[in-house]
């Protein structure tokens, strides 16, 4: 057992996989949304947990009967997807500069959307229930249809890794994109809203939420969903291109089976049973883990990053962590490190090396062997992964 039960007198208590004591603030908002009448049984902290707006990243959240937009996210469905691909390291051999550039010319980074819009993002069934999302997202279909296959950027990456036993392997991490942001946006104001009318008392006005049965609740989970499949299927479209990039480099444009593919969320919401019980499982920074399950936990740019089977772990809500989870803020990594420090810390990597991407260098996050030993009875690791190559959003 890795975890703990944090001290914090609420009415459901708060286990903690962390390894080290919460910082005040931190506290805090597991002591707030412990606190909250609907949560079921427990509160789950993963290893990497870290500050987020109104509940942590890193938390696990089972909840009967209520849901809680903003400790959903706004990048609703963000996630990892990767491809063990069926070759080793050797075959990319000279070749990953020029992958890297075919990628950042077929894949859109940052702001940047597609100028042309393939076939099989058009088909995608999701468009046919766009007319019943909230009526702000009207106006929004055009520009989530040009941002499908399309990165984002703050961590949001691409990456080509090898394994322990020199395979490659084709990973990313991107979410619902613009579209998911703006439906997550009308549902925490109208949530909150809700609050204030109905003068309930928060102990954060960011845990707002909706009560099932509701209209409000019901068209919440109806966007929900529907913004979860165009992050999954968002990923897949990114995948797709990536994969026919690496194939017409090693195998002259022939399709290659992968050996194992694995497309997982980390913010989202779900009904799932936990002890016998019904319940919204809220995971927000978190990775499902039954067992068996593949999931995929990320380092930073230039550390390891690991594929995982879960272990069906009753305590942690069957949950793992999804990443390192950031040491330090953005704007405290830009003042604290260096260009010449990005360049030592991403050595070996085929990534840029500028002044634009130093606040997502490996230094302002938290050592990935230390997350991943707080997890032992969460997860058993399949594949160590280092990257070769990563484009940042």
């Amino acid at each position: 057992m890795s975890y703990e039960t944090l001290n914090l007198k609420t009415p459901s208590p708060v286990l903690s996989w962390a390894g080290h004591q919460l910082g005040d603030l931190e506290s805090k908002m597991a002591q707030n949304v412990a606190s909250l009448p609907f949560v079921f049984k427990h509160v789950a902290l993963m290893p990497d947990v870290h500050l987020g707006k109104g509940a942590l990243v890193g938390s696990v959240i089972a909840t009967e009967e209520a849901l809680i937009p903003a400790a959903v996210g706004v990048d609703i469905g963000c996630g990892m997807m990767a491809l063990q691909m069926p070759f080793t390291g050797d075959r990319l051999d000279g070749k990953l500069k020029t992958i890297r550039q075919q990628i950042e010319a077929a894949i859109p980074v940052g702001f940047n959307e597609n100028k042309n819009v393939e076939t099989s993002v058009t088909n995608w069934m999701g468009w046919r229930q766009f007319k019943d999302l909230h009526r702000g997202a009207a106006r929004l279909e055009g520009k989530a249809l040009k941002q499908m296959g399309s990165l984002g950027g703050g961590n949001h990456f691409i990456e080509i890794c090898l394994d322990e036993d020199n395979n490659v392997w084709l990973m990313l991490h991107s979410g619902s994109r613009h579209i998911g942001n703006m439906l997550a946006q009308y549902h925490i104001d109208t949530a909150k809203e809700l609050a204030k009318l109905a003068q309930i008392e928060l102990p954060d006005r960011d845990l707002a939420y909706f009560v099932a049965n509701t209209p409000e609740f019901d068209a919440y989970w109806r966007d929900l969903q529907w913004a979860q499949d165009y992050a999954r299927f968002n990923r897949k479209v990114m995948m797709d291109r990536l994969k026919r990039i690496v194939e017409q480099q090693v195998a002259g444009g022939k399709p290659l089976q992968p050996k194992l593919v694995v497309n997982c969320h980390h913010n989202y919401a779900e009904k799932e049973v936990h002890f016998d019980r019904e319940v919204y499982v809220t995971r927000k920074g978190a990775v499902r883990a039954r067992e068996n399950d593949y999931g995929i936990i990320p380092g930073s740019m230039g550390a390891k990053s690991y594929i995982v089977k879960g272990k069906g772990n009753a305590e942690s809500y069957c949950s793992c962590s999804h990443g390192a989870g950031r040491l330090m803020s953005r704007s405290k990594a830009k003042k604290s490190f260096t260009l010449d420090d990005l360049v030592a810390q991403t050595d070996g990597v085929e990534c840029r090396k500028d002044k634009g991407v130093i606040d997502e260098i490996p230094g302002a996050y938290k050592p990935i062997d230390k997350v991943m030993a707080q997890q032992s009875d969460l997860v058993e690791v399949v594949a160590t992964l280092k990257q070769v190559l990563c484009v940042k959003g």
